[in-house]
């Protein structure tokens, strides 16, 4: 035997695995975790998106035609509001009891500065109009919200009839004005604010 033959062949090492640390394991799953919460997040956010569109685009008015997707949304007044403060009113209230009176100062809020001047032209019929509703009044109607929310509904209404506006109120079960409903004609008076409201 030769000298290279006899020598023996020397083993070769054996390749031993690592290990993968548990932390690098933990940072692998918050990441996965991470990922499956914004996907999650998107696909809400994406049904969201795509249920109110097609609501939108699916809503109709009364007559059954498509309204257009800005009159969907609600009107975002132009800049700040116009008001109208009218002179304080002081009229006899209709008690059959005893004599009542009722002295209530208003201001209207309307569209804007242009209606606002129109107004004045017709502020004695618009001022008589108000004083017939308050004169068919009697204290106990006045005297709770629900009386003053009425009263507001009804002067809402009369403020604008001299000026060839009208709407009829919605009526509550007891047959008096709540409030008024979608009028056909647009309401240029948009609320009616109380600025005193004296029953005695």
């Amino acid at each position: 035997m030769s000298a290279a033959a006899a020598k023996p062949v020397a083993a070769t090492p054996e390749i031993e695995e690592i290990p993968v640390p548990a932390r690098g394991k933990k940072k692998l799953l918050i990441l996965i975790a991470i990922v499956l919460v914004v996907v999650l997040l998107l696909a809400g956010g994406a049904i969201w998106f795509f249920k109110h569109r097609a609501a939108a685009e699916a809503a109709v008015d009364e007559d059954g035609q498509p309204v257009a997707h800005a009159a969907v949304e609600k009107e975002k007044p132009h800049g700040p509001p116009t008001y109208v403060p009218l002179d304080p009113f002081v009229v006899n209230l209709a008690d059959k009891d005893a004599e009542r009176y009722a002295q209530i100062g208003l201001t209207l809020e309307v569209d804007d500065a242009k209606f606002a001047e129109e107004m004045k032209v017709y502020m004695p019929a618009i001022r008589n109009a108000i004083l017939m509703i308050l004169a068919h009044k009697t204290a106990n109607e006045l005297l709770d919200r629900a009386g003053k929310e009425a009263l507001a509904a009804e002067i809402m209404r009369e403020s604008v009839r001299p000026m060839g506006i009208e709407f009829e109120p919605t009526l509550g079960s007891n047959g008096k004005p709540v409030s008024p409903q979608p009028p056909p004609e647009h309401n240029p008076v948009r609320r009616v604010l109380f600025a005193s409201f004296i029953v005695q």
